[in-house]
This record gives C-alpha cells, structure tokens and sequence, in this order.
C-alpha cells in the first residue's frame, strides 16, 4: 500500500508513474476520500475545541442560568462530534479500501513498457544445447518414462494438475532439498517450514487480496490455500518492529502452491507449465530501504545460482512498467531455457515491494532506541519453482533413446546418473 500523504502531495507524479502501469484507477477515488478526511477531521477537531470551551466554561461559571444553556450546548457538540466521528469513520474505511486497490509506483530504473513484449534482457548465462534429434516436450518425456502421470491427476482433480510417479517424485524432492541446501548453507537463508493455509489479513498484507480474490483459492472458516510462500512467510512479522541490527533478514520456505491461473486458459494447457497446485523453494528478505536494491540483485544471484549448478542455459529480464506485477516496484525474471519449446520461460521472478507490503502488514524496523520506528523493504523470489526446473531438466538433458541425463550436481541427492523408462 502506498502512503497516502505521499500520492495526494505528489499526485501527478503517483499519476504519470501509474500511467506507465496502465492503471490509474481509484486514484482520483483516493484523493476525494482524503481531501474528505481531512475535511471531517478539521471539523471535529474544531468541534472537540469548542466542546473544551464550553467546559472551561461551566466549571467557572456562577449562574446556573447560564450553567443550563452551556449543558445543553456541551450536549449538541457531543452529538455532533458523534456523528462527525462516524461519517470519518466510514470515510476512513472506504480510503483505506481505496487505496488498497491502488499499485505500487514503479522504480526508476524499471524500463517503460506496455507488455512482456518490452522487457528487457539483462544477461544470458549458456548455450542452448544442439541436439541431433528433434527435442521432445516435458510431458511426452515424463509420459514415456512412467514419471508424470497427467491422467491419473485429472481424474483425481481435474485439468492442470500433475501426479508424479515413482523417480519423477524422487526427483521433486531431490531438488527441493538441493535448492534448500544451497540457500541455507551457502547463502544463509533460514529455513521456514510455513503453514499452507493463511487468513485474509496475510493475503491483505502480501497485497493478494482485494484485488486478486478471483486468482485465489479460499476454503471454510475465513482461511485461503497460499499461492507462494511469500504470503506466510512474510507475515512472520507482520504488526512487529523489527531491531535494525537483526537486518537484513533472510528466509527461505519449500511449499505447496495453489492457483487458479484465472484468464489463462488456453495457454500451456498441455503438461505442467500452468498448474493449479505446484512446488516451489521462495526466498524472502526483509531489510532498510537504502539497502534493498542491492539486496535485490543479490536476491537473483541467488536464485541464478540453482541454474548454473544444474547447467540449465537462463536468461535475466527486467520487467517493463506494463508487466510489473500489483505489489512490485521493480522485478527480475529468471527465465530457464525450455528446448522442447524452442523458448524462454519464468522459473523464479525476483522482486522489490520497498514498503508497499510492509505498510499494508504493518512491518517496521527502529534503527535505534527512542527513534521513531520505520517501514522495512520486503523482496521475495522462488529459489526456484520446481515443476517448471523439472520441465527444464527433462527438456535440456533428454537423450534420444528417451532416457534423461542428471545434472551431476543433482545426483548425490537422487542417487542415479540417468532416468530411464519404467519396464
């Protein structure tokens, strides 16, 4: 959530840089609803002086004449003050509603653009592999080995859900616990094991809800499925002031995610590249706003890193203004190369929120004792999303017989060098 001192005082600039979004609306909706704040909060604050007046005036008062007529005007001013203080209430209520519909500002040095078609690459890391056979897609891979079971899962769930079978879930696992290893032991993320069902107050704080409740799953008793782990995790702090001597705070979390791909039907409806339910490892960082660009390019390095121990061919895109997700000011897409598809494609996307979430969960940091406390910056990125670095995998090192060869750096925790069909 934006201040709202900061987008009524500098309104044309929230403006221009929304615009470039394609999203100024509620803004004008804001500026009514502060503007009417202020009006209501003048007028009580008036009232609730003339009210002191009267008071100060009853009490050295001698005429009890005059006593009564002061009595009864303390009485209206009460009255008035009431209803004042309900008409700001409600005005205070749908400013905030307002303003939570309202996206971040993008950060300067995000490269104006409309659509993914303006995004920009930032570098390459490996060679697309030549292969002497035409290569195969993940699902006719994982079918053909006995490893993804699409039919099994549609009967169990529906469309868009996959059931790993026998190496293909070793497989899953291997990577959650490589990618887990890596982050904890050589980047010193702490590890979080983090509930998957959360209130709407986290989903409010991580900027999910309102505006996304469509794209949500939400279940009985107030309670939705996460979409990523960033939703939990950084809630860990949420209405807390944090020591700045305990920044930046690093976590990373292996979860189920769930989404409902709402609008996408139609794309990658083959396989497991849109999935209701899939896995991933997230990196979350909390830390001071003069540190967090910095930790946002440390952020993609570590996410990098899974990438180019597995010897996956990546490239990093900064995300244009019109691609920027609601909560983001400035984003990194890690995009692993997918032969079968002859393409790039996201497995981890890198942000910055600055203090847009922290405000809306209430996060702050002091930075020393008696000093007035302040929004931290949160980041967060996957480490990476599983099921799309399995797509990866089964695409760059399938043979032609079939069979896939293992990353090397992958095999001490699956304990074979190649998958090969189940007989």
């Amino acid at each position: 959530m934006l201040d709202v001192k900061f987008v009524v005082e500098n309104i044309d600039a929230v403006r221009k840089a929304l615009e470039t979004r394609g999203d100024v609306s509620g803004l004008d909706e804001v500026e009514r609803l502060y503007k009417k704040r202020k009006e209501f909060a003048s007028k009580c604050d008036a009232l609730r002086h003339e009210q002191k007046v009267v008071s100060e005036q009853f009490r050295t008062s001698k005429s009890e004449e005059e006593r009564e007529v002061l009595r009864k005007k303390s009485k209206e001013l009460a009255q008035d003050i009431r209803a004042l203080e309900e008409m700001l209430a409600k005005v205070e209520s749908e400013l905030n509603a307002a303003l939570l519909r309202i996206p971040n500002v993008p950060h300067p040095s995000v490269p104006v653009g409309k659509s993914e078609l303006e995004n920009v690459v930032v570098r390459q890391w490996g060679e697309p592999r030549h292969f002497n056979f035409q290569p195969r897609e993940h699902f006719e891979i994982g079918e053909k080995l006995g490893i993804l079971d699409f039919e099994s899962a549609r009967k169990i769930a529906g469309a868009r859900f996959v059931v790993y079978r026998g190496i293909g879930a070793r497989l899953e696992r291997a990577l959650a616990n490589f990618m887990l290893d890596l982050h904890v032991s050589e980047h010193g993320y702490t590890e979080i094991f983090p509930p998957f069902l959360v209130t709407e107050a986290c989903m409010i704080g991580t900027g999910q809800l309102p505006k996304f409740e469509e794209e949500m799953y939400s279940v009985r008793d107030g309670f939705y499925l996460i979409p990523t782990a960033e939703v939990p995790v950084t809630n860990l702090h949420r209405e807390e002031i944090l020591d700045a001597r305990s920044l930046p705070i690093k976590y990373c979390a292996y979860s189920a995610c769930f989404r409902r791909e709402a609008g996408s039907y139609g794309k990658d409806v083959r396989g497991m590249t849109r999935v209701h339910q899939f896995q991933k490892v997230e990196l979350v960082k909390f830390c001071t706003p003069e540190t967090s660009y910095d930790e946002l390019e440390s952020l993609v390095r570590d996410a990098e890193e899974v990438l180019k121990r597995l010897e996956i061919p990546y490239r990093v895109v900064a995300l244009c203004t019109g691609d920027l997700g609601f909560a983001s000011a400035k984003t990194y897409d890690i995009e692993a190369f997918f032969p079968g598809q002859n393409t790039y494609r996201e497995v981890s996307s890198c942000s910055n929120f600055e203090a847009f979430q922290a405000r809306r969960a209430n996060i702050r940091f002091r930075r020393e004792q008696g000093k007035k406390p302040e929004f931290v910056h949160t980041l967060n990125g996957s480490g990476l999303a599983i099921g799309r670095t399995i797509i990866a995998i089964l695409e760059n090192f399938q043979q032609e017989d079939g069979s896939v060869i293992v990353p090397e750096a992958l095999r001490p925790y699956l304990g074979v060098e190649k998958i090969v069909p189940i007989i």
